[in-house]
């Protein structure tokens, strides 16, 4: 994972190296004379949505020729959605999406590979370890902008109460003494709640993953003739392994929450029922706005393991239809709506961080208020996610992982019946989509 964090310097170089100019195909105009873009956004908070349609308005009054539509779709339902419009022929111009949902649509032909459309100044502003998110084979498909590390949000009254270590970003808790915290944070009396942790893992795969780099954890490992076969190591079971034996050994953590989304934890964090939450960053917000009068919380990192603070993130992402006429319009339009200071505006109205480093630097988004500051630190240590590129994921994810994750953290299945369902059957999926 080490490998994959490299200076910005090293970013601007390597990526200079697939960018060979700032134009592109597209730019045609309608009877009015005018360029007309579709923007198709998933935001969903309202100061997300009001920083969005608010970029749109700047930009259409500073671009009278090429106006630009503001269109609402849904994370719940836009990769189908976003099949259906592509095969349709009828796929916005701009399209707003999560980098592990794009191999498909990349590898399908629908989105424009952006190498020879980018301007210099956004190819060198955002970190290689993010274009690689959205590279897949030899191509750039989507523009990384946002993206959200796993926190723990945690009863500030309980921890102090307790006595456990306060971990750091720079001393942050190993998995061996997050569970041990997790041990004395449960029972009666000051200083406990009834789980030292809840863990939410209605969808357990993406936080299995993305946890699991932290210990050397990569699952899917691609061979010198480009197939991806998935395996079983060492590092990829101590985080599952931790969870499990939260559950069902130490009894440190919830098995209700267990097939809970992290909305559905806040009530008990709030009541101090759980010490503590493993969450997204942007889940901050939902703590703001509904957090009872007086309730005192914090954000820690994530456990780390073997190779530090590392984590697997999916970043969101701006993508250009393949089939749009106004390609390098929408581009520019993608470079105005990530300029430092705009990118800083929607990074605070998801509550997430900024993937460019001119934006990651503003003095905003490292106040310690509400744990800006912590998350801040961790940008460093995020890197693609193990299943970014990896074709037939989706599949793998719902018809495999998932039950078996779930099954496994339960205490339904051991060990050996996990490896059997994610990597045996597993490689069975993958095989029909790299046949």
């Amino acid at each position: 994972m080490r490998a994959l964090v490299r200076t910005a310097a090293a970013a601007v170089t390597a990526l200079a190296l697939l960018l060979t100019g700032c134009s592109g195909a597209g730019g045609g105009t309608d009877n009015s004379g005018k360029i007309k873009l579709r923007f198709q956004s998933l935001a969903w908070q309202k100061e997300s949505v009001d920083a969005n349609k608010q970029l749109v308005e700047e930009w259409n009054r500073a671009h009278p020729d090429v106006q630009v539509e503001y269109v609402q779709g849904s994370w719940d339902s836009v990769h189908d959605q976003l099949l259906t419009s592509f095969e349709g022929d009828e796929a916005p111009d701009v399209i707003h999406d999560a980098s592990d949902d794009l191999a498909d649509f990349a590898y399908g032909g629908y989105l424009a590979d952006l190498r020879t459309l980018l301007p210099r100044r956004l190819a060198a502003d955002i970190p290689q370890q993010s274009w690689q998110t959205a590279t897949f084979g030899d191509g750039v498909y989507g523009v990384p902008f946002l993206q959200e590390p796993r926190v723990l949000i945690a009863n500030t009254k309980i921890l102090k109460a307790s006595g456990v270590r306060i971990p750091s970003p720079e001393k942050p808790w190993s998995w061996d003494e997050f569970r041990q915290v997790a041990k004395e944070l449960t029972g009666k009396g000051e200083g406990k709640a009834a789980y030292g942790v809840a863990w939410p893992l209605r969808e357990p795969v993406s936080v299995t993953l993305n946890l699991g780099v932290s210990s050397g954890g990569r699952l899917f490992h691609r061979g010198a003739d480009g197939k991806v076969t998935i395996r079983l190591d060492e590092g990829d079971e101590i985080m599952p392994g931790t969870i499990r034996d939260q559950v069902n050994t130490d009894h440190s953590a919830a098995r209700t929450t267990l097939g809970m989304g992290g909305s559905d934890t806040l009530p008990g964090l709030f009541g101090g029922r759980y010490a503590m939450v493993p969450l997204g960053f942007s889940y901050r917000q939902q703590v703001v706005e509904q957090a009872p009068k007086g309730f005192e919380w914090t954000v820690l990192p994530a456990p780390a393991g073997s190779d530090g603070l590392a984590q697997g993130v999916s970043p969101q992402t701006l993508s250009v239809a393949e089939a749009s006429p106004h390609k390098k319009a929408a581009v520019e339009f993608i470079d105005f709506l990530l300029r430092p200071e705009n990118m800083v505006r929607l990074a605070q109205g998801d509550w997430m961080l900024p993937t460019g480093t001119a934006a990651l630097a503003d003095p905003a988004l490292h106040t310690t208020e509400n744990g800006w500051a912590t998350g801040a630190a961790l940008a460093k240590g995020l890197c693609p996610a193990p299943a970014q590129s990896v074709r037939g994921y989706p599949e793998w994810k719902d018809k495999v992982a998932t039950p078996a994750l779930q099954e496994y953290y339960s205490g339904a299945i051991g060990r050996d019946e996990l490896r059997k369902r994610l990597v045996d059957d597993g490689n069975r999926v993958l095989a029909r989509y790299q046949r």
